[in-house]
């Protein structure tokens, strides 16, 4: 298991600074198929057999992304999920964003 997962994501109350990128792409490092896109989104496709396997698992990130106070862009299609992670409020990335990650890897799998 990543140190990531182990780790609780914390509520950004804005005023903070985005990551550097040096730190972006260290944390980076320590997940798999994830990529950043358009600078600060930290973005993975997931592919499943059907619509019902890809609702599941949709529905046990929207379930963990409430554990953890800290929600996703989830996009939902037969057989995919596309997740994208930013922290709103600061429009950038904060390491929340990559604990999220990891711990949507340990759920699928």
């Amino acid at each position: 298991m990543s140190e990531l997962a182990a780790k609780k994501c914390v509520p950004c109350e804005g005023g903070v600074p985005p990551l550097e990128a040096d730190k972006v792409n260290e944390l980076l490092a320590q997940l798999d198929g994830w990529q950043i896109e358009q600078e600060y989104h930290l973005t993975r496709a997931f592919a499943f057999p059907d619509f019902v396997t890809a609702l599941e698992f949709t529905n046990k990130v929207g379930q963990l992304a409430e554990e953890e106070a800290h929600h996703p862009d989830i996009h939902l299609s037969y057989g995919r999920v596309r997740i994208e992670l930013w922290t709103h409020k600061i429009k950038g990335l904060t390491e929340s964003d990559f604990i999220l990650a990891a711990k949507i890897d340990r759920l699928r799998g």
